[in-house]
Parts: structure tokens; sequence; C-alpha cells
């Protein structure tokens, strides 16, 4: 399945956002992770079901969105997504990150509350640091065609190995950027850290972890969200890193149910 883009274009930064939705309601801004762009939430975005604006955008050297060949860093990318639900219309969108999007949904809540009705985070970090582990600093290091391989045992259960069509699900989400665009999203990772910053976040926040994740282990999403201000905390069984693709149904649910708890408009 493909769907059109629609773009919004930021002057001032000389950006020109790309963006896929479905669905009609509550506005939900899906941010990916480094591996990927907006396709990642191909399949995920009509699980959100009724009353959700499911909106899932490609970020800087991502995809179809178009941006200048400079240096940025984490809160640039954070002001691009509160740029993207103010170019929608919006004052405030409901933000949705795993991953390398969780650190950007994290840096939003943190650098533009204003923007945030809610806020929820998968399988990410609030320090760069803990990408020293081992997994996830090997991921980094590795060829395009290497990370494919990588990835599949970092992100999918041994089930999921094992199932060709969730294999082939997860191949068609990975890109392959050229060597300067990759440079430059592996250069704004090094220094983002927001561990003293987290208590500051105010708007409602859930946090989503694998089990099983080898990297964003439950117990760093739990130390995340002890520092939030009533944040919850929930861990899909069975899940390794991958849990937008293959427990989708399940990551959809909770933020679904999520999304709703929370409205933009109070109900009459």
């Amino acid at each position: 399945m493909t769907t059109a883009l629609n773009t919004v274009k930021v002057d001032e930064i000389e950006i020109e956002i790309a963006y896929a939705e479905s669905g009609a309601g509550e506005p939900v801004i899906l941010l990916h992770g480094g591996e990927s762009t907006h396709i990642q939430y191909e399949t995920f975005r009509p699980l959100l079901g009724d009353g959700i604006r499911a909106i899932a955008y490609d970020q800087r050297d991502s995809g179809a969105s178009v941006n200048p060949p400079h240096p940025y860093g984490i809160p640039d990318l954070a002001e691009d997504c509160a740029a993207l639900i103010r170019g929608l219309g919006y004052e405030r969108a409901h933000v949705f990150g795993s991953s390398f999007g969780g650190f950007i949904a994290l840096q939003v809540a943190v650098s533009v509350p204003d923007v945030v009705q809610s806020l929820t985070v998968g399988a990410t970090f609030s320090d760069a640091s803990a990408l020293q582990a081992p997994v996830a600093s090997e991921i980094v290091a590795l060829s395009p065609s290497q990370r494919d391989a990588r990835m599949l045992a970092f992100a999918l259960s041994e089930r999921g190995q094992a199932d060709e069509k969730t294999v082939a699900e997860l191949k068609s989400m990975m890109t392959h950027r050229p060597p300067e665009a990759d440079a430059r999203r592996l250069a704004a990772i090094p220094g983002f850290d927001l561990t003293d910053r987290l208590p500051q976040i105010t708007a409602p926040t859930l946090l989503i972890y694998g089990e099983d994740d080898p990297a964003a282990r439950p117990e760093i999403g739990q130390k995340i969200a002890d520092a939030i201000p009533g944040a919850r905390m929930e861990v899909i069984l069975g899940a390794r890193h991958g849990i937008t693709m293959e427990f989708a149904q399940e990551t959809a649910r909770l933020l679904r149910d999520f999304v709703l708890a929370h409205p933009t408009q109070p109900a009459r």
C-alpha cells in the first residue's frame, strides 16, 4: 500500500516537509526511526481507527522531505515537528515517536511544549550516551546492507524473523540514504541528553517498550517514566525494538486509547 504525499513548506528554515495521512479527528503526529521514513507507519496509521487523523512525515534527509545540506541537531528536528503541526493548522497535536523518533518527540515536549497535547514515546532513550550499548553502537557503524541484516534480529522476535511476511514488511520500511545525508542524521545524535529536563514535561505522557528490546530495555523506559510527572509505562510482552511493526496492533491500541483519553477538544 502506498499513500500520496502532501507537503508543508517552512520558508524561514528552507524546508519542505512531506507527509502521509489517514483518518480524521484527533491529530496524531508519527515520528519515524533512524533507519526509516514515513513508510514506517504505512500499515500502522489505519490501525489507529476512527476519530484519529494519523500523520506520518519524513524528517530531514529522509524520504520526500527537502532540506538544505546543513548540519542540525535533535532540537532542530523538534522545531520541524512543531512547524508541521502549525503548518497543518493546529495549535496542538498528539506526538508519538519510536526509537530515533522518540528522541525528537521528547525534545518537542521539552522545548516546544505548547504544541503537544499528549506525548507517547516507545523504544527510545533520553540520553544518547545510552547508545553505547553494544547492539545500538554496532548498528550505527554498519554499512546499509549490513544494517538490514542486523536490524532483523534487533527489531524482530525469533517468531517474527521466521515469518516471511513480517521480514519482508520490515525490509520495505528501511531506507538507504546517500552517505552525506546519513552522516548528518548520525551527527545529530551525540550530545543529545534530556535527562535533567524530563521533569519539565507537562504533557500527559505514555511510554511503550518491548519486553525483549536488546537496546532500549524496559528499565530505560521506566527511568524516563519516573522522571516525567504522571507518566505511565507499558511493556509489550515478547517484543523487541520493532514495536510499531511486528507488534503494531498492540502499540496502536495503546496509543489510540491514550490519545482519545486526552482529546484536544473536550466532549460536550
